[in-house]
Protein backbone atom coordinates (compact mmCIF):
# COMPACT_ATOMS: atom_id res chain seq x y z
CA UNK A 1 0.00 0.00 0.00
CA UNK A 2 1.47 3.60 -1.10
CA UNK A 3 2.47 5.50 2.05
CA UNK A 4 0.49 8.12 1.10
CA UNK A 5 -3.09 6.07 1.36
CA UNK A 6 -1.60 4.46 4.38
CA UNK A 7 -1.36 7.68 6.33
CA UNK A 8 -5.05 8.47 5.22
CA UNK A 9 -6.18 5.39 6.29
CA UNK A 10 -6.99 6.75 10.17
CA UNK A 11 -8.66 9.87 8.90
CA UNK A 12 -11.21 7.40 6.99
CA UNK A 13 -11.55 5.03 9.70
CA UNK A 14 -12.25 8.65 11.75
CA UNK A 15 -14.87 9.69 9.68
CA UNK A 16 -16.89 6.15 8.98
CA UNK A 17 -16.97 5.81 12.89
CA UNK A 18 -18.08 9.52 13.78
CA UNK A 19 -20.77 8.16 10.98
CA UNK A 20 -21.60 5.63 12.40
CA UNK A 21 -22.11 6.71 15.92
CA UNK A 22 -24.63 9.54 14.47
CA UNK A 23 -26.43 6.61 13.15
CA UNK A 24 -26.81 4.71 16.24
CA UNK A 25 -27.32 7.99 18.12
CA UNK A 26 -30.20 8.81 15.85
CA UNK A 27 -32.02 5.75 16.13
CA UNK A 28 -31.63 5.13 19.95
CA UNK A 29 -33.59 8.75 20.35
CA UNK A 30 -35.74 7.85 18.17
CA UNK A 31 -36.74 4.03 19.95
CA UNK A 32 -36.69 6.07 22.99
CA UNK A 33 -38.46 8.79 22.05
CA UNK A 34 -40.96 6.26 20.78
CA UNK A 35 -41.08 4.01 23.79
CA UNK A 36 -41.88 6.65 26.02
CA UNK A 37 -44.84 7.55 24.60
CA UNK A 38 -45.68 3.59 26.13
CA UNK A 39 -43.37 3.13 29.05
CA UNK A 40 -42.39 6.02 31.96
CA UNK A 41 -39.24 7.93 30.80
CA UNK A 42 -37.76 6.69 33.94
CA UNK A 43 -38.57 3.13 33.39
CA UNK A 44 -36.92 3.38 29.80
CA UNK A 45 -33.09 5.20 31.01
CA UNK A 46 -32.90 2.82 34.22
CA UNK A 47 -33.11 -0.03 31.20
CA UNK A 48 -31.03 1.26 29.00
CA UNK A 49 -28.19 2.42 31.49
CA UNK A 50 -27.90 -0.98 32.90
CA UNK A 51 -27.08 -2.23 29.37
CA UNK A 52 -24.99 0.56 28.96
CA UNK A 53 -23.09 -0.29 32.28
CA UNK A 54 -22.85 -3.84 31.62
CA UNK A 55 -21.30 -2.91 28.26
CA UNK A 56 -18.36 -0.65 29.50
CA UNK A 57 -17.65 -3.07 32.31
CA UNK A 58 -16.74 -5.31 29.65
CA UNK A 59 -15.06 -2.68 27.76
CA UNK A 60 -12.95 -1.91 31.14
CA UNK A 61 -12.24 -5.60 32.13
CA UNK A 62 -11.29 -6.53 29.16
CA UNK A 63 -8.74 -3.73 28.67
CA UNK A 64 -7.54 -3.77 31.77
CA UNK A 65 -6.63 -0.11 32.27
CA UNK A 66 -5.96 1.22 36.17
CA UNK A 67 -8.55 3.89 37.15
CA UNK A 68 -7.31 7.62 36.17
CA UNK A 69 -7.32 10.26 38.75
CA UNK A 70 -9.83 11.30 40.96
CA UNK A 71 -10.40 13.97 39.14
CA UNK A 72 -11.57 12.90 36.25
CA UNK A 73 -13.58 10.35 37.60
CA UNK A 74 -14.91 13.38 39.53
CA UNK A 75 -15.60 14.93 35.90
CA UNK A 76 -17.18 11.48 34.63
CA UNK A 77 -19.77 11.57 37.67
CA UNK A 78 -20.38 14.93 36.55
CA UNK A 79 -21.25 14.15 33.31
CA UNK A 80 -24.08 11.46 34.32
CA UNK A 81 -26.08 14.27 36.24
CA UNK A 82 -25.85 16.48 33.36
CA UNK A 83 -26.35 14.09 31.04
CA UNK A 84 -29.30 11.89 32.82
CA UNK A 85 -31.22 15.26 33.13
CA UNK A 86 -30.59 16.01 29.41
CA UNK A 87 -31.60 12.86 28.20
CA UNK A 88 -35.05 12.54 30.73
CA UNK A 89 -35.89 15.48 28.88
CA UNK A 90 -34.81 15.25 25.45
CA UNK A 91 -36.86 11.46 25.57
CA UNK A 92 -39.87 13.35 27.20
CA UNK A 93 -39.72 15.90 24.60
CA UNK A 94 -39.88 13.38 21.54
CA UNK A 95 -42.40 11.71 23.63
CA UNK A 96 -44.90 14.69 23.76
CA UNK A 97 -43.94 16.23 20.60
CA UNK A 98 -43.02 16.16 16.79
CA UNK A 99 -39.45 14.78 16.80
CA UNK A 100 -38.65 16.43 13.74
CA UNK A 101 -38.84 19.73 15.92
CA UNK A 102 -37.85 18.40 18.74
CA UNK A 103 -34.69 16.81 17.93
CA UNK A 104 -32.86 19.87 15.77
CA UNK A 105 -33.71 22.32 19.42
CA UNK A 106 -31.80 19.61 21.20
CA UNK A 107 -28.75 19.06 19.14
CA UNK A 108 -28.60 23.02 19.59
CA UNK A 109 -26.43 21.40 22.86
CA UNK A 110 -23.40 21.76 20.70
CA UNK A 111 -23.34 25.87 21.34
CA UNK A 112 -22.86 24.96 25.22
CA UNK A 113 -18.91 23.46 25.06
CA UNK A 114 -18.63 26.65 22.19
CA UNK A 115 -20.04 29.20 25.25
CA UNK A 116 -17.95 27.08 27.92
CA UNK A 117 -14.93 27.80 26.09
CA UNK A 118 -15.38 31.50 25.42
CA UNK A 119 -15.93 31.71 29.10
CA UNK A 120 -12.17 30.24 29.75
CA UNK A 121 -10.86 32.80 27.82
CA UNK A 122 -11.11 31.01 24.44
CA UNK A 123 -12.11 32.63 21.60
CA UNK A 124 -15.02 30.89 18.61
CA UNK A 125 -14.17 31.38 15.48
CA UNK A 126 -16.35 33.23 13.35
CA UNK A 127 -17.95 30.03 11.79
CA UNK A 128 -18.82 29.15 15.17
CA UNK A 129 -20.67 32.29 15.57
CA UNK A 130 -22.56 32.47 12.71
CA UNK A 131 -23.42 28.98 13.55
CA UNK A 132 -24.76 29.91 17.25
CA UNK A 133 -26.71 32.83 15.79
CA UNK A 134 -28.51 30.41 12.82
CA UNK A 135 -29.38 27.73 15.47
CA UNK A 136 -30.79 30.08 17.57
CA UNK A 137 -33.01 32.02 14.65
CA UNK A 138 -33.35 28.06 13.91
CA UNK A 139 -35.11 27.17 17.29
CA UNK A 140 -37.34 30.00 17.14
CA UNK A 141 -38.60 28.96 13.84
CA UNK A 142 -38.93 25.38 15.10
CA UNK A 143 -40.52 26.12 18.44
CA UNK A 144 -43.71 27.81 17.10
CA UNK A 145 -46.48 26.01 15.19
CA UNK A 146 -50.30 27.09 14.37
CA UNK A 147 -52.81 25.71 16.34
CA UNK A 148 -56.55 26.18 14.84
CA UNK A 149 -59.93 27.49 16.87
CA UNK A 150 -63.08 29.08 16.20
CA UNK A 151 -63.44 32.72 16.50
CA UNK A 152 -67.34 34.04 16.18
CA UNK A 153 -68.39 30.68 14.10
CA UNK A 154 -65.34 31.30 11.60
CA UNK A 155 -61.70 29.06 11.26
CA UNK A 156 -58.77 30.88 12.25
CA UNK A 157 -55.51 30.06 13.17
CA UNK A 158 -52.71 31.42 15.61
CA UNK A 159 -48.98 30.30 16.71
CA UNK A 160 -48.34 28.57 20.02
CA UNK A 161 -45.61 27.18 21.30
CA UNK A 162 -44.94 24.13 19.96
CA UNK A 163 -45.15 20.37 22.32
CA UNK A 164 -41.86 19.30 23.24
CA UNK A 165 -40.08 22.51 22.87
CA UNK A 166 -39.37 23.26 26.69
CA UNK A 167 -37.87 19.69 27.23
CA UNK A 168 -36.03 20.13 24.48
CA UNK A 169 -34.53 23.45 25.08
CA UNK A 170 -33.32 22.06 28.39
CA UNK A 171 -32.33 18.27 26.63
CA UNK A 172 -29.85 21.17 24.79
CA UNK A 173 -28.21 22.45 27.88
CA UNK A 174 -27.91 19.22 29.59
CA UNK A 175 -26.34 17.57 26.61
CA UNK A 176 -24.68 19.98 25.25
CA UNK A 177 -22.91 20.10 29.09
CA UNK A 178 -22.34 16.71 29.13
CA UNK A 179 -20.04 17.30 26.28
CA UNK A 180 -18.04 19.13 28.48
CA UNK A 181 -17.66 17.07 31.53
CA UNK A 182 -17.15 13.85 29.58
CA UNK A 183 -14.33 15.69 27.36
CA UNK A 184 -12.44 16.45 31.00
CA UNK A 185 -13.82 12.72 32.08
CA UNK A 186 -11.60 11.06 28.72
CA UNK A 187 -8.24 12.51 29.29
CA UNK A 188 -8.07 10.26 32.12
CA UNK A 189 -9.08 7.13 30.41
CA UNK A 190 -12.53 6.99 27.58
CA UNK A 191 -13.54 3.29 29.68
CA UNK A 192 -13.14 4.78 33.18
CA UNK A 193 -14.82 8.06 31.97
CA UNK A 194 -17.99 6.09 29.95
CA UNK A 195 -17.98 3.16 32.80
CA UNK A 196 -18.22 6.09 36.12
CA UNK A 197 -21.03 7.87 33.62
CA UNK A 198 -23.13 4.71 33.62
CA UNK A 199 -22.44 3.75 37.20
CA UNK A 200 -23.93 7.38 39.10
CA UNK A 201 -26.70 7.41 36.47
CA UNK A 202 -27.77 4.11 37.81
CA UNK A 203 -27.23 5.38 41.69
CA UNK A 204 -29.15 8.99 39.82
CA UNK A 205 -32.28 7.09 37.96
CA UNK A 206 -32.71 4.23 40.90
CA UNK A 207 -33.10 7.05 43.23
CA UNK A 208 -35.76 8.34 40.87
CA UNK A 209 -37.14 5.39 40.55
CA UNK A 210 -37.84 5.19 44.35
CA UNK A 211 -39.57 8.10 44.63
CA UNK A 212 -41.74 8.11 41.30
CA UNK A 213 -42.50 4.51 41.36
CA UNK A 214 -42.74 4.10 37.55
CA UNK A 215 -44.34 1.25 35.50
CA UNK A 216 -41.56 -1.65 35.16
CA UNK A 217 -41.45 -3.08 31.80
CA UNK A 218 -44.38 -5.85 31.45
CA UNK A 219 -42.08 -8.46 30.15
CA UNK A 220 -38.90 -9.09 28.35
CA UNK A 221 -40.71 -8.04 25.05
CA UNK A 222 -41.70 -4.57 26.60
CA UNK A 223 -38.09 -3.91 28.27
CA UNK A 224 -36.07 -5.06 24.38
CA UNK A 225 -36.40 -1.30 22.90
CA UNK A 226 -35.25 0.14 25.72
CA UNK A 227 -32.39 -2.45 26.08
CA UNK A 228 -31.65 -1.37 22.43
CA UNK A 229 -31.40 1.84 23.02
CA UNK A 230 -28.68 1.13 25.77
CA UNK A 231 -26.43 -1.00 23.41
CA UNK A 232 -26.79 1.86 20.57
CA UNK A 233 -25.92 5.20 23.57
CA UNK A 234 -23.09 3.25 24.57
CA UNK A 235 -21.86 1.69 21.22
CA UNK A 236 -21.91 5.07 20.05
CA UNK A 237 -20.19 6.89 22.71
CA UNK A 238 -17.25 4.42 22.01
CA UNK A 239 -17.07 5.08 18.68
CA UNK A 240 -16.77 8.74 19.05
CA UNK A 241 -14.69 8.39 21.61
CA UNK A 242 -12.10 6.32 18.77
CA UNK A 243 -13.26 8.59 16.48
CA UNK A 244 -11.77 11.20 18.18
CA UNK A 245 -7.93 10.06 18.43
CA UNK A 246 -7.65 9.22 14.90
CA UNK A 247 -9.14 12.08 13.26
CA UNK A 248 -9.69 15.94 13.71
CA UNK A 249 -11.93 16.60 16.31
CA UNK A 250 -13.71 19.18 13.52
CA UNK A 251 -14.37 16.78 11.07
CA UNK A 252 -15.77 14.42 13.36
CA UNK A 253 -17.27 16.70 14.99
CA UNK A 254 -19.40 17.77 12.21
CA UNK A 255 -20.75 14.33 11.33
CA UNK A 256 -20.92 13.25 14.85
CA UNK A 257 -23.84 16.44 15.25
CA UNK A 258 -25.78 14.74 12.59
CA UNK A 259 -27.46 12.41 14.89
CA UNK A 260 -30.89 14.48 14.15
CA UNK A 261 -31.19 13.34 10.81
CA UNK A 262 -31.76 10.23 11.53
CA UNK A 263 -33.81 10.84 14.20
CA UNK A 264 -36.08 12.86 11.78
CA UNK A 265 -35.89 10.47 8.99
CA UNK A 266 -37.31 7.52 10.92
CA UNK A 267 -40.20 10.04 12.52
CA UNK A 268 -41.19 10.61 8.69
CA UNK A 269 -40.54 6.98 7.69
CA UNK A 270 -42.16 5.21 10.44
CA UNK A 271 -44.82 7.26 11.78
CA UNK A 272 -45.44 9.90 9.31
CA UNK A 273 -44.95 12.56 10.77
CA UNK A 274 -45.36 15.87 9.19
CA UNK A 275 -44.96 19.51 10.69
CA UNK A 276 -45.27 22.92 9.32
CA UNK A 277 -43.46 24.43 6.51
CA UNK A 278 -42.02 27.18 8.86
CA UNK A 279 -40.97 24.56 11.56
CA UNK A 280 -39.42 22.76 8.38
CA UNK A 281 -37.42 25.77 7.85
CA UNK A 282 -36.43 26.06 11.55
CA UNK A 283 -35.25 22.09 12.03
CA UNK A 284 -33.78 22.91 8.77
CA UNK A 285 -31.47 26.24 10.09
CA UNK A 286 -31.12 24.72 13.23
CA UNK A 287 -29.24 21.49 12.16
CA UNK A 288 -27.31 23.71 9.79
CA UNK A 289 -26.44 26.41 12.87
CA UNK A 290 -25.37 23.09 14.48
CA UNK A 291 -23.24 21.80 11.85
CA UNK A 292 -21.34 25.23 11.33
CA UNK A 293 -20.77 25.12 14.87
CA UNK A 294 -19.45 21.50 15.40
CA UNK A 295 -17.10 22.74 12.11
CA UNK A 296 -15.93 25.83 13.87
Amino acid sequence: MPPRCAASMPRVLALALALSSSFAWGVADFVAGLKSRSLPVASVMLVAVVTGLALAGAVVVARGAAPPAASFLAYAALSAVVGSIGLAALYRGLAVGAMSVVAPIAATGAAVPVAFGLASGERPSAVQVVGAAIAIAGVVLAAREEESFADSGRSARRKRLARGVPPAVLAAVGLGSFLVAIDAASEGDVGWAILVNRLVSLGLLTCAAVVLRPRPPASLRDAAPAVLVGVLETTANILIAIATTLGLVSLVGVLASLYPVVTIALARLVLGERIGRSQQLGAGTALAGVVLIAAG
